[in-house]
């Protein structure tokens, strides 16, 4: 995770710099659909896309990097972990430039996949010394207490609702496949901060229009990206009488271009939609250490051992 990290703050740094990064498109059949999206890193000289499938027994993710000087497929790399624990390492670097210093206690909602990642690099952004987790499920969300409390070393509580995991906490993750709010801004106390990264479809929402609303900073990974997808946002700015103009990139953050937090009692709200240019930042230190481990070969990636 801290190496996720270190991956992701630099593809902010790019994004904010020569990188170019192309939003997420959609296929949809009746059965399953293609997602792709793709990145030019010119500084590592390295191109790449994420594609994957998504049907009814299975997501299927792959990213394809390029050699960005020769055009030769570098590597094929199987991308479903890779997915989550660069999704969970950007929500790391929100939370480290984001979150109050002292920030401590965390609540967790959702207990998948991606819910593990993102309490991992919160955990490696700040000190934490308790999380409270609640999912609708009693057996997965006390399995995920357990999971997490042996693999980081800290008390991680399940609770009996949303709002338990909410209120008292520093820092909220949601993490969620719901189609209606999950989070509900009347239980934010005042120096919260939220990282949403469940809700990637217009007809998704794990904000309530209040959650909006009390927030003094709104930051996208990409801001083209959330106006075709993030459902949180285009409906909850309408409700609420907000727009674009308000919110931040979150590479402008990184690169000291915009402010982030103000004050202590801010709270700021991080709303990640993921993107490409995190696949191909990663996939490429992948693949250097993949050199590394075979002793400075240029063997691709699928070749047989």
């Amino acid at each position: 995770m801290s190496r996720a990290i270190e991956c992701v703050t630099a593809s902010f740094r790019a994004q904010h710099g020569v990188a170019i990064n192309r939003s997420r498109e959609r296929i949809f059949l009746p059965e399953t659909s293609l997602h792709y999206m793709a990145a030019g890193y010119p500084h590592e000289k390295l191109l790449g896309m994420k594609i994957y499938t998504v049907s009814s027994d299975a997501l299927r993710f792959l990213v394809l990097l390029y050699d960005g000087e020769s055009g030769s497929l570098l590597a094929v790399i199987e991308a479903d972990h890779l997915g989550r624990i660069r999704t969970g390492a950007a929500s790391g670097v929100a939370t480290q430039y984001l979150a109050r210093p002292g920030a401590s206690r965390a609540g967790v909602i959702g207990t998948g996949r991606q819910a593990r990642t993102q309490l991992e690099a919160v955990a490696a952004a700040r000190s934490l010394r308790r999380a409270r987790v609640f999912s609708r499920d009693t057996v997965r969300r006390e399995a995920y207490a357990r999971e997490m409390t042996r693999k980081l070393g800290l008390e991680v509580e399940a609770v009996s609702s949303a709002e338990a995991a909410v209120r008292g906490s520093d820092i909220v993750i949601t993490a969620t496949s719901s189609r209606g709010p999950v989070l509900q801004g009347e239980w934010l106390e005042l120096g919260t901060h939220v990282n949403a990264i469940g809700a990637n479809m217009l007809n998704r929402r794990e904000l309530d229009d209040e959650s909006l609303s009390r927030a003094a900073l709104i930051a996208v990974d990409s801001i083209e990206q959330a106006k075709e997808e993030a459902g949180d946002l285009v409906h909850g700015l309408q409700a609420t009488g907000g727009d674009w103009d308000s919110v931040i990139e979150m590479h402008d953050i990184v690169a000291g271009a915009r402010p982030g937090r103000k004050s202590a009692t801010d709270i700021t709200i991080f709303k990640s939609s993921g993107i490409a240019l995190w696949d191909v930042g990663s996939a490429g230190y992948i693949y250097q250490q993949a050199l590394v481990e075979g002793k400075g070969r240029r063997i691709p990636m699928w070749a047989e051992s």
